[in-house]
């Protein structure tokens, strides 16, 4: 079965009575729909009593048959388990095939499958092991909104945080944004994190983002592209003398951060930068800065950033004990390569 990415939730929702399909697929093009859609998936096994989660990612050399005679001798009391698999050229080979059609057809007890691909071309769905994932299971093919859709879009985004915007308002965020959709995301979430819950006016959302051009947090991502750590600082710094919420600054690092774990990833796997770049829609602009990190930092490094940032989101939150504003300006020495009191993962126990 195939439905649409906005037909996923209410799929969910039945299928948390009648019983979860054995295999899900999503498939599409934009990364924050797939990643939306495939997270959606997750929580609703998790609250069907799914407490397992395995991640692969098919890559050169991938192992199919050890692969699936991993999942053939299962122990009785073996918990219900998520296998993830991620192709991400969306070709499996002549082995691989054979693997997700054996899977389909004799699927392992206790065990759901979340494949996650590219958006393919008709031929390729056209193969007998995406036809046999798409009899077994559910095929959800997330589609980015046209750019006459993409202010209602953005509203919608908005409502789930308490936000009603009017016309005038949804049409400049859109073209703020200029159609990239991770761009409307990350404006949708500064604008849930300065704004009360209620109706929002042009002006309310001018004033936002002014507000964060002059507490210079718009800064941090070249800053951190650059690295350059003083600069790094004495934003920080004067962010913090201002009054302002650590999460705001979190919140700018952090989604560089995960572009920059994003891009390193998929030039580990053998992708040009370029490619990648823009298959993860990063503006040409920013490309050569993103390079430039790219030679300083390296994939676990990234990873181990994010986990350190997880560690400072929950002190800002008053859920540790570790001062917030300190823990961002130990991430920045380190994530800039200048001297300071020891590393995040040692700071923060990863």
């Amino acid at each position: 079965m195939r439905i649409k990415a906005e037909q996923l939730e209410t799929h969910l929702a039945r299928a948390q009575a009648k019983g979860h399909a054995p295999v899900y697929v999503v498939s599409g093009d934009e990364p924050l729909l797939n990643d939306e859609a495939a997270a959606a998936i997750r929580a609703a096994l998790r609250r069907a009593g799914v407490t397992e989660r395995q991640a692969f990612q098919v890559e050169g050399g991938f192992d199919w048959g050890q692969w699936l005679a991993g999942f053939d001798s299962l122990s009785l009391f073996a918990a219900q388990r998520l296998v993830e698999l991620r192709l991400p050229t969306g070709k499996p080979g002549a082995e691989g095939a054979r693997a997700l059609e054996t899977w389909c057809a004799r699927p392992p007890a206790d065990t759901w499958l979340l494949v996650l691909l590219p958006r393919l071309d008709r031929a390729t769905q056209s193969a007998k092991w995406f036809t046999a994932l798409e009899k077994s299971g559910v095929v959800v093919t997330p589609q980015p909104p046209s750019l006459a859709e993409l202010p209602a879009w953005i509203g919608a985004r908005l409502a789930r945080h308490g936000l009603k915007a009017d016309r005038a308002t949804l049409a400049f965020l859109a073209e703020r944004v200029e159609g990239n959709l991770l761009a409307a995301h990350q404006e949708v979430e500064k604008l849930a994190l300065l704004l009360p819950p209620g109706p929002v006016r042009l002006d309310d959302v001018r004033a936002a983002v002014l507000d964060v051009a002059r507490f210079d947090a718009s800064q941090l991502p070249e800053a951190l592209l650059k690295g350059e750590g003083l600069r790094l600082l004495r934003i920080l710094e004067g962010l913090r003398e201002e009054g302002e919420t650590p999460l705001l600054a979190l919140w700018v690092l952090t989604q560089e951060l995960r572009t920059l774990y994003r891009l390193a990833m998929a030039v580990r796997r053998g992708e040009a930068l370029a490619q990648a770049a823009s298959r993860l829609r990063v503006w040409e602009s920013r490309q050569p800065l993103i390079a430039q990190a790219l030679r300083r930092l390296n994939a676990d490094t990234l990873a181990r950033a994010l986990l350190a940032a997880a560690d400072i989101d929950r002190a800002a939150k008053g859920l540790a004990r570790d001062d917030a504003w300190a823990g961002l300006k130990r991430l920045a020495l380190e994530l800039t390569g200048m001297p300071g009191p020891g590393d995040y993962g040692a700071t923060y126990g990863h």
